[in-house]
């Protein structure tokens, strides 16, 4: 069996794979960038095609990569929070659901022993990753991003739900998201 039918098979996905849904990951042995984000959308997971939406459009923007580099290149690995839409709440997308990460990411993550850099986006895989309180402020987190390298880069997610934070923090678009573009751009090349 494969990474991907052993996480459809597991047990807390039952749910999922009952209804025809598969998980929503790419790994490739090439990688050498990952993005670790919250969970698919509802048009992601219906699709099958990770960060297939606005926000995906965004988050290409901010790395500096196409299309084609994000989805056929292998250089890039994409594992969220939850590999499934966790549905909606009452001010938007439910959070993934817990235990996910900690039973599949090393599993996942070891399938990719040339990573370089993880690009941690939203506050789930920040908390996680970065072992931040409940009391962490995100904004702080991506101010200070520096101290996360050179292995972790924490970004807001690119969701058009944040153009309010994006209009109020415009060191975010004019600093950080171009040196990360840099960044990028040399894992990439080598």
């Amino acid at each position: 069996m494969s990474i991907i039918d052993d996480i459809a098979a597991d047990q807390m996905n039952m749910e999922f794979t009952k209804k025809g849904l598969r998980p929503i990951f790419h790994v490739s042995e090439k990688a050498k960038l990952v993005i670790i984000g919250q969970a698919p959308g509802l048009r992601v997971q219906n699709s099958g095609i990770m960060w297939d939406d606005a926000s995906g459009d965004r988050l290409r923007e901010w790395i500096g990569v196409g299309k084609d580099t994000f989805y056929d290149s292998g250089k890039i690995g994409v594992i969220p929070m939850d590999f499934y839409y966790p549905g909606k709440g009452k001010w938007g997308d439910l959070p993934p659901r817990r235990g996910v990460a900690n039973k599949w990411h090393p599993k996942l993550l070891e399938l990719m022993p040339d990573v370089q850099l993880i690009i941690l986006v939203g506050s789930y895989a920040q908390k996680y990753y970065l072992n931040l309180g409940y009391q962490s402020k995100i904004t702080d987190v991506i101010k200070n991003y520096k101290n996360c390298l050179p292995l972790y880069f924490p970004i807001v997610h690119p969701s058009p739900r944040n153009n309010i934070w994006i209009k109020k923090n415009p060191w975010f678009e004019q600093e950080v998201v171009p040196e990360l573009k840099e960044i990028i751009s040399k894992i990439l090349s080598d």
